[in-house]
């Protein structure tokens, strides 16, 4: 079927609002039904945007690339997490690395609950989670599901990681 937008007939389209949209029409789509009936309202002649489809260039794949390259050489591509500084472009680990230190040996070594764990340091319960579940910590950069060595000094050794995600496991066991 015909992009609603464009006109152009691609293989595979994409349905947004039950309407048929090729690629490149669905990037830049609204998320809002009224905004989006708008925008299908403005026609667009599908020659013009075939310059992206020869080059198979959808926006934001420079960028995306540009950061693959980033992370594959240890670069981290976010914010620092709690516990490190950014200075000249590296992570290095701050005072707060003592308390993530810290952290990960209260949980191994008692059975608090994730709530008063998290009470005791000072976060929430999402922060708690997702700093015990951080590959930062092991001197590693995560970046769009692949994991790659990172250039920074790791807080956390392996053992003490692994043995936190084992734990943890047992505490987020989905209700029945």
């Amino acid at each position: 079927m015909p992009c609603k937008k464009c006109g152009y007939t691609e293989k595979k389209e994409t349905k947004i609002f039950g309407s048929p949209l090729c690629k490149i029409c669905a990037t830049f789509a609204p998320t809002n039904p009224k905004d989006f009936q708008l925008y299908i309202l403005e026609k667009i002649d599908w020659k013009i945007l075939d310059t992206f489809r020869i080059h198979g260039h959808t926006p934001g794949t420079k960028q995306k690339n540009g950061m693959q390259k980033m992370a594959q050489i240890g670069r981290l591509q976010s914010r620092p997490p709690l516990g490190y500084d950014v200075i000249n472009g590296n992570l290095t680990p701050n005072e707060d690395a003592i308390r993530i230190r810290s952290l990960f040996r209260t949980f191994l070594a008692r059975n608090y609950s994730l709530n008063s764990l998290a009470k005791n340091f000072s976060l929430s319960i999402n922060g708690l989670k997702k700093i015990l579940t951080n590959r930062t910590y092991l001197g590693e950069i995560k970046f769009d599901n692949k994991i790659h060595k990172g250039d920074h000094q790791p807080v956390i050794n392996p053992e003490i990681f692994y043995a936190v995600q084992r734990k943890l496991k047992t505490y987020l066991k989905p209700r029945k």
